[in-house]
C-alpha cells in the first residue's frame, strides 16, 4: 500500500494543533468526548442527529435562492452562508470533534440529487483544494479550474488534516442515494486509484442515512462512493470543508 510523503508543516502554520493526544486534552469541552474522539479517529465518520434544526430554515431559504436543477453549485462569497457557517450549531458540531473551534471553512458545495440531476459517483478520495490564485511550488499539482474556482491538489498530509461536514436539508433514507463510505481507509494515506477497490473490500462499507436537519462529518481523507437515488425527490445537502491549517505563502485558502 502506497504511503503519503508528509510535508513539513511549522507549528506556527497551524491555527490551533490537533495532535494526537487532543482527544484527552481538549476533553473539556461540554459536547466533546474521548470516546467519540477516538472512535472518528478510527472510522472516519459520525453522525449528529438533528445537529442543524435550528438552522433548517435557513438552509433551506439558501438553497431556494440559488439557480435550481443544478447538480452543484460551488459556493463563494454568499453572505447567507457565512451567517449558517458561523452559528452556534455549526461551531458546536465542530466542537464535538477536537474541543476547539480552530477549523474554518475553506470550501462548501450544495449537491441536489433529484430526478433532473441524478448522478452516481464512484469510490474515490477528495484530493483538491480552492485557492485565491495560483502559485506553483513544490508539492502543490496538479492544477484545475472549476466553476471558475482555482483549485490545487496539495500535499496529502494537508488533506488529512481536515474535515468534512455535510448538512441534510432533506431526508436520506437508503433508496435516496446516500453517501457510502469505507470506515478506517482515512488511515491509509493517499492511495493509488488501483488499490481503492481492494482497500474498501477489507475496510467494508457504511451507508449513511439522515433526515433532514442532520449533519454527518468526515475525515476529508476517506474513501466515499454515491449511487444514482431510487426515488423521485430531492436530496440536498451542503457540503463544506474545514481547515486548521494555514497554506505556505503567497499560497491562500479561497475560504467561502
Amino acid at each position: 500500500m502506497e504511503r503519503s510523503s508528509r510535508p513539513v508543516f511549522k507549528r506556527s502554520e497551524l491555527t490551533q494543533p490537533r495532535p494526537a493526544g487532543a482527544a484527552t486534552a481538549a476533553s473539556g469541552n461540554a459536547g466533546f468526548t474521548p470516546a467519540l474522539a477516538s472512535r472518528f479517529e478510527t472510522e472516519g465518520a459520525a453522525h449528529h442527529s438533528g445537529a442543524a434544526l435550528s438552522i433548517l430554515p435557513d438552509l433551506l431559504s439558501l438553497a431556494g435562492s440559488l439557480p435550481q436543477e443544478r447538480a452543484g453549485i460551488r459556493l463563494h462569497g454568499n453572505p447567507a452562508l457565512r451567517a449558517i457557517l458561523a452559528s452556534d450549531a455549526i461551531r458546536n458540531v465542530l466542537a464535538h470533534h477536537d474541543g476547539t473551534t480552530a477549523y474554518r471553512p475553506v470550501r462548501a458545495i450544495l449537491f441536489d440529487k433529484s430526478p433532473a440531476t441524478n448522478w452516481s459517483l464512484g469510490w474515490h478520495q477528495d484530493r483538491t483544494i480552492v485557492v485565491r490564485a495560483r502559485d506553483d511550488m513544490p508539492g502543490y499539482g496538479p492544477w484545475s479550474r472549476k466553476a471558475g474556482l482555482q483549485h490545487v491538489e496539495p500535499p496529502f498530509a494537508l488533506i488529512e488534516a481536515m474535515l468534512t461536514l455535510r448538512i441534510h436539508l432533506d431526508d436520506v433514507p437508503a433508496d435516496n442515494a446516500p453517501l457510502r463510505v469505507a470506515p478506517g481507509s482515512h488511515r491509509l494515506g493517499r492511495l493509488p486509484e488501483q488499490e481503492i477497490e481492494t482497500v474498501v473490500r477489507r475496510c467494508g462499507i457504511r451507508s449513511c442515512l439522515a433526515t433532514a436537519g442532520d449533519v454527518w462529518v468526515y475525515a476529508t481523507a476517506i474513501v466515499h462512493a454515491s449511487a444514482t437515488a431510487k426515488r423521485h425527490a430531492h436530496h440536498r445537502v451542503l457540503q463544506v470543508d474545514f481547515a486548521s491549517v494555514d497554506l505556505p505563502p503567497p499560497l491562500a485558502w479561497l475560504g467561502v
